[in-house]
């Protein structure tokens, strides 16, 4: 066995897990790390300002490429600037390996400076969490953490690692990668059970989640959809595109407001959910979103999400892609004369209906296109027009968003990547990943001001490495999500019109100046015909633009 140091063994370790971009932050327990990499041409280290920002990248990277993303932090203080963002990628399901550079363990019992138990830290918010104890369980510390994070259903994991242990020497035997094979189809009972069902159903619906996109099932759920005749819904917190949204079954997705989703689904009489969501909520209600009487027919890659809040009638563990076909074949089998052609007719139905809702959008949007200022579903009509139709929108709009979904031509399962944990500042880094992973592909940025003044330094690391993204800043000044929900409330806000603590306007912040500093070209747009001129040069440009787009400020 060759004798390696800790810190060289990781690299190596790194590099045959498929891993090519390192993100990180250094600080003093990872120098190490850092002169190792001074004469390694295997890893790029992708350097970010701060912590949340290198998170949130190696989350985008991760989401984009599927493949293993590594992000290295320092120590407590940094592991704890990055967990808005770890809390992100782990609801995202994104496969990232968070390391952490620990003080050296021979003084570790005193409680040094920066010192703290990371594993425990780490471990709400990963799959699997541990440290490096010595050399010789470092490579199958990090074989283990590199399996976990890709074996299915994905997410982030965490190690530890001393400083110690990257100093030190020692005959190392480096192993090999291990790695779950990801397409478990479903139990053919389930399958048949389910498939029941949905012969007998007299109208079903549909809900697409993020598993759908992950296994790259878009085909065999359309067809599905298509066999019975069924509406389609995005998930109502969704991270990629689960569906294609220019399918004429598509119907957009669904919010995180329990009487809007009741609404939504009223009337239906079997719900399929394929790897989605059943629901994850932003404010409490009274009324269920879950229609009374309405069947459940579940499949899921996760047994976390099978049930989780609701019976169900058949839960089928399994993934998208390998379980569909099986689905799909079992439904036909028992679908007879009559039983077709109503779905045939459903079909027909729910396709002019889905149209009909799309040109209503289209409508409202042309009828505002030369409002000054900006309305946000107008310029979101006027982006999905003038994108070419292989890129990718990384979306954070907040309050700004309505009818982005039907609006925007977001077809393949990598098109679309959105913020779905809540912690908001990732859509601004998370972009600067996406670009990394996808770098033939345009890639379009929608962020919300406030958003992006949590991360706003990742727009240096776009300048410093050439990533060519176009970020375009939705600024109305405000926090206005939060506006909307205080005015809810019908209290003294609603009563006065007097916010507190929700305004961005005293002084007002230059966006403009704020990217030249960072070295990124910027431009500011208060009309759609200035904006889409700014979008058509920022596509062409060589490296990253950000355009100000003032919105008009109601809600």
């Amino acid at each position: 066995m060759p004798v390696l140091s800790g810190r060289r063994a990781l690299l190596q370790l790194l590099a045959q897990e498929g891993v090519e971009l390192l993100f990180g932050n250094p600080g003093t327990t990872e120098l190490p790390l850092m002169d190792a990499l001074a004469g390694d041409e295997t890893l790029r280290y992708v350097l970010g300002l701060q912590e949340a920002s290198v998170m949130a990248m190696a989350d985008g990277y991760a989401r984009a490429s599927g493949r293993l993303a590594v992000v290295n932090l320092h120590a407590a203080p940094g592991l704890g600037n990055a967990m808005g963002m770890l809390y992100d990628a782990q609801k995202a399901g994104a496969p990232v390996l968070v390391t952490a550079g620990q003080q050296d363990q021979s003084y570790g019992a005193s409680e040094p400076f920066l010192w703290a138990d990371l594993p425990t830290l780490a471990r709400p918010f990963v799959k699997w969490s541990g440290e490096v104890r010595r050399l010789a369980d470092l490579p199958r510390l990090v074989r283990r953490a590199a399996k976990t994070a890709l074996a299915p259903p994905t997410g982030p994991v965490f190690l530890s690692l001393p400083a110690d242990i990257l100093q030190d020497e020692a005959p190392l035997d480096l192993g090999a990668p291990t790695r779950v094979a990801p397409r478990l189809r479903g139990d053919p009972a389930a399958v048949e059970a389910a498939a029941a069902l949905l012969a007998r159903a007299s109208r079903p619906v549909i809900i697409a989640g993020d598993a759908v996109a992950h296994s790259r099932a878009h085909d065999e759920l359309a067809a599905l959809a298509e066999l019975l005749g069924a509406p389609v819904y995005g998930e109502p917190v969704a991270s990629t595109a689960a569906f294609p949204a220019s399918h004429p079954l598509f119907r957009g997705v669904l919010t995180r407001l329990g009487p809007a989703i009741r609404e939504a689904l009223a009337g239906y009489d079997l719900l399929l959910s394929v790897g989605a969501d059943l629901f994850t909520l932003s404010l409490p209600s009274t009324v269920e979103p879950l229609p009374d009487g309405l069947a459940i027919v579940h499949l899921d890659p996760d047994p976390w999400e099978l049930g989780k809040n609701y019976a169900e009638a058949v839960s089928i563990l399994g993934d998208p892609k390998a379980t569909l076909p099986d689905l799909a074949a079992a439904v036909r089998a028992k679908l007879g004369a009559a039983a077709l052609a109503a779905a045939g007719a459903r079909l027909a139905t729910e396709k002019r209906i889905a149209a009909a809702e799309r040109q209503a959008l289209l409508a409202e949007a042309a009828a505002a296109a030369t409002a000054v200022p900006i309305r946000p579903l107008a310029l979101l009509a006027a982006i999905g027009a003038a994108l070419p139709a292989n890129a990718v929108l990384v979306e954070e709009t907040i309050s700004s968003g309505r009818g982005l979904h039907r609006l925007l031509r977001t077809d393949d399962a990598q098109s679309f990547f959105g913020l779905c944990g809540g912690g908001i500042g990732w859509g601004l880094p998370a972009a600067v990943g996406v670009k990394l992973a996808l770098p033939d592909r345009p890639v379009v940025a929608l962020v919300g001001d406030g958003s992006a003044l949590y991360t706003i330094q990742a727009l240096w690391t776009a300048a410093h490495h050439r990533v060519g993204v176009v970020f375009v800043i939705l600024n109305n000044a405000s926090y206005r999500v939060l506006k909307q929900r205080v005015t809810a409330l019908q209290g003294h806000a609603a009563q006065t019109g007097r916010y507190v603590g929700m305004d961005l306007d005293d002084p007002a912040i230059d966006f403009v100046g704020l990217a030249r500093s960072f070295g990124v070209a910027a431009g500011r747009a208060s009309t759609i015909g200035e904006a889409l001129e700014l979008l058509g040069r920022a596509l062409t440009a060589d490296g990253p633009t950000l355009i100000d787009v003032t919105l008009d400020r109601g809600l």
